[in-house]
C-alpha cells in the first residue's frame, strides 16, 4: 500500500536519529490510514467505520498491541520502541492513562521509524500482526460477554 513518498528520502540512520514524537507523528498518521483502508475494503457506513477504528487506534490499543509485539522486535526496533516510551510528551493524554499513553506513542514512533525509512515490507508486517491481535481480542471479548 505505502509507495515512494515525493520528497527527500530519509535513511535508516536518519530516521534513528529523528525525535522520537516526530516518529510517532508520521507514525500515527501511517498506522491510521492502513486501518482506515482495511475498515473500508470491509465494507460499512462511515459512523460504524469510525467506532470499528477506535478498536485499533485508541491508546490502550495500541499499548496492547506493542505489549504483545514486544518479543517480536529486533533489538534496532526495541531502540525506536523505548525512546518512543520514555519521551515526555508536551500534551495529556485526553482519554488514556499515562501507561497506555507511553507505550502507544513507542508504538507510533515504530511504525514512523519504519515508514520513513522506507522498511515498508516490515512495517506493513507488523500493522499486519496488530490488526489480527486486535480481531483476535475483540472475538474473546466479544465471546466471554455471551
Amino acid at each position: 500500500m505505502a509507495k515512494k513518498m515525493i520528497g527527500n528520502n530519509v535513511n535508516s540512520k536518519k530516521a534513528k536519529e529523528m525525535n522520537a514524537l516526530n516518529l510517532a507523528y508520521i507514525g500515527d498518521a501511517v498506522y491510521e490510514m492502513y486501518i482506515r483502508h482495511f475498515l473500508v475494503l470491509r465494507g460499512g457506513k462511515p459512523n460504524m467505520l469510525h467506532k470499528k477504528a477506535i478498536q485499533f487506534v485508541s491508546a490502550k490499543a495500541q499499548a496492547h498491541i506493542l505489549h504483545y509485539l514486544i518479543s517480536k522486535l529486533t533489538e534496532e526496533e526495541m531502540d525506536i520502541v523505548k525512546r518512543g516510551r520514555n519521551t515526555k510528551s508536551p500534551s495529556s493524554p485526553k482519554n488514556a492513562d499515562i501507561a497506555d499513553y507511553r507505550y502507544s506513542t513507542a508504538f507510533e514512533a515504530l511504525i514512523g521509524y519504519h515508514f520513513l525509512s522506507q522498511n515498508i515490507e516490515r512495517m506493513e508486517s507488523l500493522i499486519q500482526e496488530s490488526i489480527a491481535f486486535i480481531e483476535r481480542e475483540y472475538s474473546n471479548e466479544q465471546n466471554k460477554t455471551k
